[in-house]
Order: C-alpha cells, then structure tokens, then sequence
C-alpha cells in the first residue's frame, strides 16, 4: 500500500466509496516458481490495513507469491470496511470488475479464485456467498489464519466461509509483513474489537469483543521495524486506551482506573491487567529517533491522573498529538449514540488536555452529520463545537444506517438524504475555515518534519509530516545536517528535517527547509 500521505488519501477515498489504486509494493523475497500468486486490496481504516499485512504474512509461509498486476494473479482478496454504505458499495462495484476478470480468463490457467475478507465478509456472508456465485471464499477478521485451508477448498471449486469471531484472537504470534513503499511508517495493530456499543457502530458486530495482545509480542514487532529503519509506528486498536494486557497473571487483579471526569460506559469496570500507559511507557524506550502515534482513542479513558498525558508531555518521540473523537457537539444527540458523555464533559477534557500538554500541535476528531433524530439545533451545536476546539485535523461523514446495531433496532433514520448532505457540506466548511486558522498560527515557526518523499505535485518539491501530523511540503535542496558530522545533502525518505513554516492552508503546510537533523536533537535544542 501507499504509505504516507498517499496511505492516508488512499484510506479516506475507500472510506467514501471509491475503489482502491492497486496497493504499491516493495520488492518482495524470492518465491518458490510457481506459487500461486495473490493480489490484495485493501479498503477502509488503518486496521484494514494491519489485517492486510497479518493476511499476506499467513500466505506467504503457506506457498503463496504476491502480485502487484491483477492479470497475474490467482487469487484475489478484498480486505474489506462495513462502517459506511458507501464502503461496501464500492466493493459490490469491484466485484463486477472481477467477474468479467473471471470470463475473459483463459481456460489453460486455472480459475481466478477471489476472496472478501474483513468486516464486510462478517456482516453479509450470505448475501456475498449467493449473489451471482462470484465470490469463492469468505473469512471474517478473525479467521485469517483459515485463509490457506479456505483456498485449498476452493480451489476444488467448493465456496469456503469462516466468519466466526473469537474472544481471544489477536495474531500476536504473527509478525506482519510491511507492504508500505518505502517502509518508514507503520502500523502496529494492538488490540481488536471494542466493548464501548455506540449505538451507530457495526464494529462490535463485525470485529467482536474487545482483547488485548501481550505487550511482550507487541514490544518485538515493533523492535523489528526499528531495526529495518521505520520511523513512525502508529499504534493501532479500535478503542487503544483502552488496552489490557491480561497474559501476565500477578497483573490480573490490578483496580481498574478510573474514567475521565463525567464519562461513563455500557460495561462494568474492568479489573487486572497492564493498562495502556504501560504499554505507550515500554514502546516510546525502544528508539529515541522513532516517532510514536496512537489511534483511535476514546475519550473516556483519559482520567484526570491519566499517566498517558503525563508520558505525551514527557517523551520527545510520543506526537503531541490527540484524536479525541466527539462525533456530535449536542448533548442530546450524544446520548442517542450512548457515547457516554455530555458535550460540557468533552470541552472539559479538551481544556484538560491543552493544560496538560502546553503546546499540543494537533487535535484531530470524528464527526457525523445527520444521525437519528438530529434537528438543527442539535446541527448547529456540533457546528459550534467545531468553532470552539477548532481542530487540525477532521473526519467527517453523513451518518450511514447500519443492521444489527442498536439504532437500527430503536432508532429512526429520519433525517432526509438532502439534510444530510447540507449539514456534512457545513460542518466541513465549518472544519476547513477553523482547521486554516489553527494551522496559520503556525508561520514563522520552525517545524521538525519527517520526510516521507516527493510531493505527489512537484517532483522539486518533498513532502513529510510534522509532530501534529499535519502534511508540510518544501522544496528538495541541498542541506546542512544539524550535528556538523556529514556533508551537506538532500533530505531522503526516514529524515528529519526543520522547516521554517511560510504558509498554511486548512490541510497543508508550506516552508522551507533549515537543516536535517535527529529527533533527538530537535528535542533537545527546544
């Protein structure tokens, strides 16, 4: 897949319906001739992408090679997203692509086998297994380690279906194998499924019960990709603060913590294991010159004494940068989403959170327009919260009824497509205008960037990312390099480099570029 910034336009594009490029790949180990050859595409969120690596990191012990040309293959999957209609849509839209592959294909090659993973595979089995037979197998988030045993099946032309979910799969055992070009992000899937039950959210339906890896496992991953040079590691999980690690048994009877002042959850408190300030603690020691991430948190589980803000405001490589999902800013709204918290609780955290951290680049958040029941007035209060945080980075999205969740059982979808729609085109105008102003206040100041590669508009021109995760681009030029022991040079793909930041939109910076440097220094020097 992509990575960087292209990653981040191809995950928004499959969100809102539009199919996937063919993933770019690095150059993969030799394989044995005549493996059969598998294509994978991968629509969706961050962890469609970290199951597309567990996937192919199952295959390619089993025999399979992999492809990048979908002529070549063999088997195609589909690693799928249900949050939105617009998401499997697009995937019934490739599926007739991939039936006319399968026509035309010739009779001396065997036939195509393809496959629909993920959490499309988990809500719609049937109706995939029966319409028009296209489909050969189907295996649900938790049932990757089946792949090889489903092909096997199809391949004697039976269809194959394993979408059981699992209290405790979570493929710790299983190192991913990074598909992003260049390698120097990643994701690090830490734990699957969520308990939280919003009432919108097919989650808890398609990924199942939360569980957590062993820290142990997590920790060797992501020591593997410090020794192959990445320097981004996103931590990953549906709900990662969340995070209990319950294989270690003299930590299963620790007190659970507590909530963030005037939040609450559908579930009882859950007792014992190594909380997820733990977890961030061990990862940030593992490489000073490795940045870290986390997504996607809830904003219940950032106590006032919440060790995690501490460690953010601490550790020069942890982001100083917060996704705090809000979803709407109307209290009432909130309560039909059992979000569990008043939108006079959620401002409070966000001054929490700003007094905790002084400096804080970046918040970023969720939003829906038009769920059940919302009036303009409900609208309007979210437009409102947009103004008042005023966030860098935003999500947005018309709401989408899904089956199975608690609003398809009790909820009405009573807001007309054509209000939807005016109300997500003004919460992203809202966003846009208020998102400039955040990143205006950044001209003038000197930005430590990570150059992930060429912009994709000007081949003179690099494009990285700051601590905020905010997109900078500046131009490709000779530079000195800050500790005086190298030759000047340009900035490759993995460097830090200061950028003096010249101008701001709501979504990019411009500047130019000072020095490379560590991140190490940059810290040190601030």
């Amino acid at each position: 897949l992509p990575a960087g910034p292209d990653l981040r336009h191809f995950l928004r594009a499959a969100a809102a319906g539009q199919p996937g490029p063919s993933p770019e790949l690095p150059p993969e180990p030799a394989s044995t001739p005549g493996a059969p050859k598998v294509f994978l595409e991968t629509y969706g969120c961050q962890m469609n992408v970290s199951d597309t690596e567990i996937a192919w990191a199952i295959l390619q012990k089993n025999g399979y090679a992999r492809t990048k040309e979908l002529d070549e293959a063999d088997v195609v999957l589909l690693v799928t997203c249900s949050v939105r209609e617009k998401a499997e849509q697009a995937i019934w839209n490739r599926l007739q692509h991939l039936k006319a592959l399968k026509a035309r294909r010739p009779q001396a090659r065997a036939p195509l086998r393809v496959g629909i993973l993920g959490c499309m595979a988990e809500r719609l089995k049937e109706e995939i297994l029966h319409r028009e037979k296209l489909v050969d197998v189907v295996a649900g988030p938790d049932a990757y380690r089946d792949l090889p045993r489903l092909l096997a099946v199809a391949e004697s032309g039976q269809q194959a279906a394993n979408v059981l979910l699992s209290l405790d799969e979570t493929y710790a055992d299983i190192l991913p194998v990074q598909t992003s070009a260049g390698g120097r992000t990643a994701f690090v899937s830490i734990m699957r499924g969520c308990d939280n039950m919003c009432s919108y959210c097919i989650v808890p339906f398609t990924r199942g019960r939360e569980r957590s890896r062993p820290i142990a496992s997590i920790l060797q991953e992501v020591r593997m990709l410090s020794d192959q040079g990445v320097k981004e590691v996103t931590l990953l999980g549906q709900n990662v603060n969340s995070f209990r690690d319950l294989s270690e048994v003299q930590f299963q009877s620790v007190a659970a913590p507590g909530l963030s002042r005037g939040f609450s959850t559908v579930y009882k408190a859950k007792r014992g294991g190594l909380r997820f300030a733990h977890l961030l603690d061990q990862v940030s020691r593992i490489d000073p010159e490795m940045r870290i991430r986390f997504t996607s948190p809830h904003p219940k589980d950032f106590p006032d004494e919440a060790s995690v803000l501490q460690l953010i405001r601490e550790r020069h490589n942890i982001c100083k940068q917060l996704h705090l999902p809000a979803q709407s800013g109307s209290t009432r709204v909130l309560e039909a989403m059992r979000r569990g918290y008043t939108r006079e609780a959620y401002l409070e955290l966000v001054h929490h959170v700003r007094d905790s951290i002084p400096g804080v680049l970046s918040l970023s958040s969720d939003f829906i327009a038009g769920f059940c029941g919302e009036t303009e007035e409900d609208h309007q209060q979210t437009v409102s919260l947009l103004r008042e945080v005023r966030y860098n980075v935003g999500f947005l999205f018309a709401y989408s009824m899904r089956q199975k969740t608690r609003a398809h059982h009790r909820l009405q979808d009573d807001v007309p497509a054509d209000v939807k729609k005016r109300r997500l085109e003004q919460l992203i105008a809202t966003f846009r205008e208020e998102a400039a102003r955040a990143n205006a206040a950044l001209v003038g100041q000197a930005q430590l960037v990570l150059v992930e590669g060429p912009s994709k508009r000007s081949a003179s021109e690099l494009c990285g990312r700051n601590d905020g995760n905010i997109k900078v681009i500046f131009p490709d030029a000779e530079l000195e390099d800050a500790a005086e022991c190298g030759a000047p040079g340009r900035a490759q793909p993995g460097d830090y480099v200061m950028v003096k930041v010249t101008s701001a939109s709501s979504q990019t910076l411009r500047g130019v570029p000072l020095c490379r440097t560590t991140l190490s220094r940059a810290a040190a020097s601030h």
